[in-house]
């Protein structure tokens, strides 16, 4: 069974809200159907730019590779600096995506708990989730050549210290596309997951919810210290311990694809 399959398993039969008593709301297995596919579509649209980064590497000739260096790392911030119109744009537009299903999620539950839950719900403030979250994606689209600059500054100022081969060097360098595309994939992952948990704490505390519950995957690739948060309650203003060293809410850290039910209050 796929990793997505696994997935879809593991949602089947959990639920997504609770109050005093259970009152189911959208399907976990259907929101994350829909968060798969918005993942995929923005990772789809970041992996251009990893694409146009190893371009931009690919374009110089690395028999210098010292000589080389400064070139590249130039073009690199140069295409970091066009970037911000694109990047502002896809950010958008991903952010956008997210907060759509997640208000269409919140209209189904609200549906069952009356009119006066359905006007809380269509005030939320979530204008500034949505800001803050348009404002990282832009930094974290901007640093894929940015951090690609700085790889290959550190390649060939340590690889000249240990005494590589220049080839050797230049075969790592012509990588760098690659490691963009991985780092591409990562942030698609994580993002858009992070900006739908934030949009759901930003609506959950204005119709008076206080607290969540950790929810996982359900599978075997949940991580170890996720695994013992799963069904613990936890404020939505004090988040566990999630990794160590880092707090943070189910769905907010780096390919964390655990979600918060959240508690309605009665």
């Amino acid at each position: 069974m796929n990793y997505h399959a696994r997935l879809d398993a593991a949602f089947d039969e959990a639920s997504t809200f609770t109050g005093g008593g259970r009152r189911k709301g959208p399907s976990p297995r259907s929101i994350f159907r829909r968060a798969k596919r918005l993942e995929q579509q923005y990772a789809r649209r970041l992996r251009k730019i990893a694409r146009h980064v190893g371009d931009i590497v690919r374009e110089f000739d690395l028999t210098d590779v010292l000589g080389a260096l400064g070139p590249i790392q130039t073009a690199l911030r140069r295409y970091a600096e066009i970037l911000d119109p694109w990047a502002r744009a896809v950010g958008a537009r991903m952010v956008a995506e997210v907060a759509a299903h997640d208000t269409t999620s919140w209209r189904k539950l609200s549906a069952e708990m009356g009119r006066n839950l359905r006007q809380e719900i269509e005030t939320a403030p979530t204008g500034d989730a949505l800001r803050a979250s348009l404002e990282r994606q832009v930094t974290l689209i901007k640093s894929l050549p940015l951090e690609a600059a700085e790889r290959v500054q550190r390649l060939v100022t340590e690889g000249i210290s240990e005494g590589r081969r220049a080839a050797e060097i230049a075969t790592d360098i012509m990588e760098t596309g690659n490691v963009s595309r991985s780092r591409a994939m990562l942030i698609a992952r994580t993002e858009v997951s992070r900006t739908a948990t934030e949009l759901t704490k930003a609506r959950a505390e204005h119709v008076g919810s206080t607290h969540f519950i950790w929810r996982t995957a359900g599978d075997t690739d949940v991580r170890a210290t996720h695994r013992k948060l799963n069904g613990k309650t936890f404020r939505w203003d004090d988040p566990p311990e999630c990794d160590p060293g880092h707090r943070a809410l189910p769905g907010g850290i780096w390919n964390c694809r655990c979600y918060p039910e959240v508690v309605v209050p009665d």
